[in-house]
């Protein structure tokens, strides 16, 4: 399968597809607070997505060999790697959870998602604070190599270097993907590797950067649910993601929104802007 580039017009619609996706989590922003449960998340999402005229890609999903999963989005809570399934789980103090929301808006796919420190940061643990900032801060730096020249392996060795170099370690088993008028595309964007190696980045190449890091050893397991991904020792995990165009000069993050965090200091002020 050949990496899908994008013209004018298609990157025009990723741009609306994406921040749409944002302003999802945007919306439920406020509404993340201890007691809800992530099953209420998934229904205002659901209640969301229908406002702004986007629908999931996640519920009905089914991949081969996957059974069609349930949610509208993903709720991932501690030690929960990825594609954790909307439920009666009620979020408390303390809890940290990663909501990935895919919607589709006239054919093209929109991908994002963020942590939330349940309770705020008074509420978190160290630990779990700084594993959500490491994580933020080791997809930025995926970002920042992003420019027409640098190769895949690039984002993978700065994220794999900056999240080791911090006592953490990188889920192998997913990855970031191309994305389109598909929810999975070609080049596959591991979150480890060389640097040199792999496909190299062209103008209108759009993929996804979803570092999935671990406070304790990498290795996961799968529950009996068919989707719900866990690390082995139970330790906290971490998320987060964003849909990245390939400029002429380097990069443009898609999935940004009034309410989407900022990129952190060592960005500076070009992020977003080709920069």
């Amino acid at each position: 399968m050949s990496i899908t580039y994008k013209d004018a017009a298609g990157i025009e619609a990723m741009r609306v597809a994406c921040r749409l996706a944002s302003e999802v989590l945007d919306y439920l922003t406020p509404l993340i607070q201890p007691g809800i449960t992530t099953g209420e998340i998934d229904r205002l999402a659901a209640e969301y997505m229908k406002k702004q005229g986007t629908v999931s890609a996640t519920i009905g999903y089914a991949p081969p060999g996957y059974p069609p999963f349930p949610g509208h989005l993903c709720t991932s809570v501690n030690q929960v790697v990825c594609h954790g399934i909307p439920g009666d789980k009620v979020l408390k103090k303390g809890d940290i959870v990663n909501v990935d929301v895919t919607v589709i808006k006239d054919g093209w796919f929109g991908d994002t998602s963020r942590m939330f420190l349940i309770g705020g940061e008074d509420a978190a643990s160290i630990q779990a604070k700084r594993l959500c900032q490491i994580t933020f801060d080791a997809m930025w730096k995926g970002i920042e190599v992003v420019r027409p020249g640098a190769r895949l392996g690039d984002i993978g060795h700065v994220i794999q270097t900056f999240a080791e170099g911090a006592g953490f370690s990188v889920v192998r088993e997913f990855c970031g993907h191309g994305i389109g008028q598909k929810f999975h595309e070609e080049p596959q964007v591991l979150h480890y590797g060389k640097p040199g190696t792999l496909t190299e980045l062209k103008p209108g190449m759009i993929f996804t950067i979803e570092p999935m890091i671990n406070a304790g050893k990498r290795d996961i397991k799968e529950m009996n649910d068919g989707w719900t991904i866990t690390t082995r020792d139970r330790s906290l995990s971490a998320q987060w993601e964003h849909t990245v165009l390939v400029t002429e000069t380097g990069y443009d993050v898609l999935t940004v929104s009034e309410g989407a965090p900022p990129p952190p200091a060592f960005i500076g002020a070009t992020a977003g802007s080709g920069a």
